[in-house]
């Protein structure tokens, strides 16, 4: 289970719970200090050491809650740290396409993750109230039995709140986050395709479909609420009424003379710490939300891994395919590169071009079939998602690579001279690097090259370029990386003639390999360039 992971992983919450102890005794002191200093004053002979008796007792609860939010913070973010690690490796490893869509994987990622990555705090603040309560009603006692007594006769109810809230509000905030999840999934889907939806007058329409959900998440919303605000003013009316039967209790003790004036004030004050459980409203709503979390976040951790056994290796730059598979993608495709070829793969919109560029460079698991390569891959997308700090960073991405390479990276890839003219060069933070579409996938060719991979898979990844860039380019790399194997998927025929030999897909299956100039007698061939 994810949260008891979380509490076995870290064990600085035995510090938080070290830290809370003197507190707490401080806190349950606190009434008896109070109403000593009450009776002492009422006799006329308050001295300084019981002022400062009391000064120090509120300085150690003062002092306790200070460190306690330090230490809450860091135990937070460290589970909160570890739990997105484990799922971004588990969500990799899963490969593309993976069974949850990106928005939903990243509210995983950032709100189920540092939710239930507080979870030892939660633990640790429950414990503190319980013990806080067992206290109260143990200095009750020691008080006078009677008042334990009138005192506990409201336990069971309090219980009975506390149960019933955490109950109302299990369904409630597992469908938030549920809601939460969608809504993040459809935006950031709506983000991607932004240029699509502007294009094609669909905004209104667009924006209807991404908050389809928000009814649901209101209504969930609500009934947190609801459900919290009943816990509220059902406590509210709980604790005044103890109160009550506990200050009659205790007038009788008064009047009988077991107690003091100050004794009075003590027992209200214990009456009030006790009760701190059924107060903590908004922490039981917390933890029901952390279970909720915790749910989401083992959906994806139990999710099997695809099986299929480590790629096979070959020579250097060759890439031999045998019987490959990939749902709704690619048919039973036998497929061999030899070692330094250049090949590009060709054909209609949904022939499966990407998904067989996604497997030759290993984004995507088959589901059965064969894939051997031999030595690293450089991959270059159509549209780079380009991370990193600055520009150098974003060129040598997961290395160490020294500048001179991440130079050297972007010579190769003709956009040198396009990043030394930025304000701060290779230093510019990539957040304000202004880039074109076509910068920025010589950018992302820079980021393949800079590892000087074996084999180059470029997956649309010069379409923003004009023929002569290309041109310039496909030199550049030939001078840069000579001997390498590239796999380029293409829907331009001067691409296509410059290649070796070619791929032509149709409906996910290699219709045909060959040389251009021979597949273009073919009217369905130039077809899938017209």
């Amino acid at each position: 289970m994810v949260l008891s992971t979380v509490i076995r992983r870290d064990l600085r919450w035995v510090l938080l719970a070290l830290n809370a102890l003197p507190a707490t005794a401080a806190g349950l002191l606190l009434p008896t200090a109070l109403a000593s200093a009450v009776d002492m004053a009422l006799d006329g002979r308050l001295d300084a050491p019981t002022v400062w008796w009391l000064v120090g007792l509120a300085g150690v609860e003062v002092l306790g809650d200070a460190i306690g939010v330090v230490l809450a913070a860091a135990i937070t973010a460290r589970g909160a740290a570890w739990l997105r690690r484990r799922l971004t490796s588990h969500l990799l490893a899963l490969g593309h396409p993976a069974r949850f869509e990106a928005g939903d994987a990243v509210s995983r990622l950032t709100g189920d993750s540092a939710i239930a990555g507080g979870v030892s705090v939660l633990a640790v603040n429950l414990g503190i109230s319980v013990v806080t309560a067992v206290g109260a009603i143990t200095a009750l006692a020691l008080l006078d039995w009677r008042l334990a007594v009138v005192f506990l006769l409201s336990v069971p109810l309090a219980a009975l709140l506390v149960r019933s809230h955490l109950r109302l509000t299990a369904a409630d905030v597992a469908t938030y986050q549920e809601v939460s999840g969608e809504l993040s999934a459809r935006l950031v889907d709506a983000v991607g395709g932004l240029r699509t939806i502007a294009a094609s007058g669909r905004a209104d329409q667009e924006a209807e479909r991404v908050l389809r959900p928000l009814p649901r998440l209101t209504a969930a919303g609500v009934g947190m609420w609801r459900t919290q605000a009943r816990m509220i003013w059902r406590a509210g009316l709980l604790l005044p009424a103890v109160e009550l039967a506990v200050l009659t209790a205790a007038g009788f003790g008064v009047v009988a003379g077991r107690l003091s004036v100050g004794d009075v004030l003590a027992a209200l004050g214990y009456v009030a710490l006790g009760m701190t459980v059924v107060g903590q409203t908004t922490l039981l709503t917390a933890l029901q939300r952390a279970r909720a979390s915790a749910r989401r976040l083992e959906e994806v951790l139990t999710t099997p891994l695809p099986p299929q056994a480590a790629p096979g290796y070959t020579e250097p730059g060759r890439i031999e395919l045998a019987g490959v598979n990939v749902p709704d993608a690619l048919h039973d495709v036998d497929l061999t590169v030899p070692a330094g070829a250049f090949v590009a793969v060709v054909g209609r919109s949904g022939a499966g071009k990407s998904a067989l560029a996604s497997v030759v460079g290993g984004l995507v698991r088959p589901s059965s079939g064969e894939v051997r390569r031999g030595g690293s891959v450089g991959y270059a997308f159509e549209r780079p998602a380009l991370v990193g700090t600055t520009v150098a960073d974003a060129v040598r991405y997961g290395t160490a690579l020294p500048r001179t390479d991440v130079e050297a990276a972007c010579r190769a890839a003709q956009v040198h001279d396009v990043v030394v003219r930025l304000p701060e060069g290779y230093d510019t933070p990539m957040s304000t690097a202004p880039m074109s579409g076509g910068e920025a996938q010589r950018l992302g060719l820079a980021r393949a090259f800079v590892r000087d991979p074996a084999i180059l898979v470029l997956d649309d990844a010069t379409a923003s370029l004009d023929m002569v860039t290309e041109s310039t380019v496909e030199r550049a790399v030939e001078s840069a990386l000579p001997g390498r194997t590239r796999v380029v998927v293409t829907h331009r025929a001067a691409t296509a003639r410059r290649a070796d030999f070619v791929v032509w897909l149709d409906d996910g299956r290699v219709r045909a390999t060959g040389p251009h100039h021979d597949l273009w007698h073919d009217d369905e061939y130039r077809a899938v360039f017209g």
